[in-house]
């Protein structure tokens, strides 16, 4: 069994919206739907859960309603983080699947999500136990020790950049996070940031650059231009 994790647990105030971002409409659809359509037409998304903002439960579900999203399981509170949403989220879990089950964790403002992006964390996850979906890094990485200035040059060719959608086995993903409360930890803002501070090794699956998270005005146009661009030519 397999389930979308999606986190919509944040109010998006760097949007300047009266509205948390995930539920902006763009072209009579929130942001949201879009989401959340790509997990309903997965053939191995057996079901999807929510994480969402308090006050917009019923509007979710709504939403689902509206658009089709009968996969749509569950729907959990938020957390004062990131990561205490998807701690909420695992934990949720703890009696509704098998250990081996997984789970596929991933942004609400992410809508840009090919299916070719989620057969390959998947994948991966099932050879590997977790799959984080990654892109090569091109542009120079400077470190910066007071965030004016650098001097130290990082080697591009040994960095990743992650993003959502990850991927993991049940057990593991709730192992880690037991292990975070245990420490009282709450700021992993991806989970296989998580994994790495308990000890794992954390396996890369081909990513995207269009997979864009919406956080600002100007990825709301940038978002409707990818709209127009096939599929096919979104993850190559």
């Amino acid at each position: 069994m397999t389930i979308a994790v999606v986190l919509a647990g944040g109010s998006g105030r760097r949007m300047g919206q009266s509205i948390p971002k995930q539920f902006i409409d763009i072209h009579g659809k929130p942001v949201i739907a879009y989401t959340l359509e790509n997990f309903q037409r997965h053939p191995l998304i057996d079901a999807i859960e929510v994480v969402c903002i308090d006050g917009w439960h019923d509007v979710l579900r709504e939403y689902a309603r509206q658009f089709g999203i009968t996969k749509l399981k569950w729907i959990v509170f938020g957390g004062e983080t990131g990561h205490d949403s998807i701690r909420n989220g695992v934990f949720f879990l703890k009696d509704k699947v098998n250990p081996g089950d997984f789970i596929i964790v991933h942004d609400a403002v992410r809508p840009i999500l090919p299916q070719k992006a989620i057969d390959a964390v998947l994948n991966i996850a099932h050879e590997k136990g977790n799959a984080s979906s990654c892109i090569a890094c091109h542009p120079p990485i400077v470190y910066t020790d007071d965030f004016k200035s650098g001097i130290t040059d990082i080697d591009r060719e040994h960095v990743m950049l992650t993003a959502s959608p990850q991927a993991f086995r049940y057990s593991l993903a709730l192992k880690c996070y037991e292990q975070a409360e245990r420490e009282n930890r709450h700021d992993f803002t991806f989970t296989s940031s998580l994994l790495i501070h308990c000890g794992e090794r954390v396996y890369f699956a081909k990513g995207t650059t269009c997979n864009i998270k919406i956080t600002t005005k100007a990825d709301i146009a940038l978002f409707e231009a990818l709209l127009q661009i096939p599929e096919e030519l979104l993850y190559d």
